[in-house]
């Protein structure tokens, strides 16, 4: 009876696939065509056709298939074109670190979170980390919580301060409620409905929204309770994640928009806007933060996150509503 190899371990099966290899299944995921694959990595078609045949005969799989419109991904190559993005994504990460470390500073972070996490948690926590740690370079983006959980399983950010949101599952992702607050809904000063002594949902509904795009927990959420409440009206929306666009646009309108209660409360505190006295029926999951399950933190996003757990009530739990 002929004896058949073991199954190669993932350190073998990586030793026979070279960079190049990946950068072309890379780059022809996003070409779907071999010649313009091969020009984007400054080498030749017949060059390009012998490294994927080599990647095919190392994984033992077809990775493309030929189609009448280009080269179409096998699911198989679907998933080293996915590895191959995000060994990318990693070593840039990498580079950036190694330049950091040059120039004097001591690694970096990149923080994702949503715009009502701002207030209370990411802005004294950050101030708290950056007196401790001033040599990281530290970066902050501001989105949904559905796009920052996709950048953060991009590898392109390190922590994500938000909302679980659909599609996103706890064996990715490790989460842990920090903060849990009403939303309100917000007018500038002097806007007709704060004349109104007990406004009721109907009297919000009248006017122009500014809301989050679709998909956004806030969003879905807030459609959610007026179809509830009976109200199946068509708003008059203008979409923006935008927190400068929304209180640009509140100030120089008559329009509403809804916000967390504590960023609510920091522009009431400018000056700019006025919370509407209304008990919105709308319950918006707590703010979590948010990790890659199975990715070791770097230090520097190590150390955040400790100082920000820590800042928080002793068990970790969200504040009450």
């Amino acid at each position: 009876m002929a004896r058949t190899s073991p199954p190669l371990t993932d350190a073998a099966l990586l030793m026979r696939l070279r960079t190049r290899q990946l950068l072309l299944l890379e780059a022809l995921g996003r070409e779907h065509n071999l010649g313009r694959a091969a020009a984007a990595l400054g080498m030749s078609q017949p060059a390009a056709t012998k490294l994927l045949q080599q990647a095919e005969e190392a994984t033992g799989v077809a990775l493309f298939t030929r189609q009448a419109r280009g080269m179409e991904a096998t699911p198989s190559g679907e998933v080293l074109i996915r590895y191959a993005r995000q060994a990318l994504v990693d070593f840039g990460f990498a580079r950036e670190q190694m330049a950091a470390l040059r120039s004097g500073l001591r690694g970096r972070l990149r923080l994702g979170s949503v715009p009502g996490a701002l207030p209370e948690l990411l802005a004294p926590a950050l101030a708290s980390y950056k007196k401790r740690h001033p040599k990281v370079a530290v970066s902050v983006l501001v989105d949904t919580s559905d796009v920052m959980l996709a950048q953060l399983q991009r590898g392109e950010v390190d922590v994500v301060l938000g909302r679980l949101a659909e599609g996103h599952y706890e064996d990715e992702l490790e989460s842990r409620p920090l903060l849990a607050e009403p939303q309100v809904a917000v007018v500038r000063k002097g806007h007709p409905l704060l004349e109104i002594a007990a406004p009721k949902l109907e009297d919000l509904v009248r006017w122009p929204w500014i809301l989050q795009p679709p998909g956004s927990p806030q969003r879905t959420r807030f459609e959610g309770a007026l179809r509830e409440a009976g109200l199946h009206v068509r708003l008059d929306i203008t979409e923006t994640s935008s927190t400068v666009a929304t209180t640009a646009l509140l100030e120089a309108t008559e329009m509403a928009a809804i916000m967390p209660a504590s960023l609510a409360a920091h522009y009431a505190r400018l000056g700019i806007l006025q919370v509407v006295a209304i008990a919105l029926p709308l319950r918006v999951p707590p703010v979590h933060l948010i990790t890659r399950r199975h990715r070791e933190l770097s230090p520097a996003a190590a150390g955040f996150v400790e100082g920000l757990v820590s800042r928080g009530s002793p068990e970790g739990s969200p504040r009450p509503t």
